[in-house]
């Protein structure tokens, strides 16, 4: 089945809207997900890197704020 979506006319909050929907169903069928080999790669190197406490963390709300500034510093004006 081919689904069309309006994305050109659809805001911002709306393409995150349908994002979250698609992946609210497909979460239903975990068995069914395949992650990539690159997945496991990148967990193996971020392992390491907390083993050898290389690693830098911060809250989910710290990482929400730089993500989101982030997107603002690539959006369109």
């Amino acid at each position: 089945m081919a689904v069309e979506l309006p994305l050109a006319q659809m805001t911002h909050d709306e393409k995150l809207q349908a994002m979250e929907l698609l992946w609210a169903e497909l979460s239903k069928t975990p068995e069914q997900l395949t992650s990539p080999a690159w997945h496991r790669d990148v967990l193996r190197s971020r392992c390491g890197q907390v083993q050898q406490g290389q690693a830098r963390f911060q809250s989910w709300d710290t990482a929400m704020d730089e993500l989101r500034a982030e997107l603002r510093g690539h959006q369109a004006p």
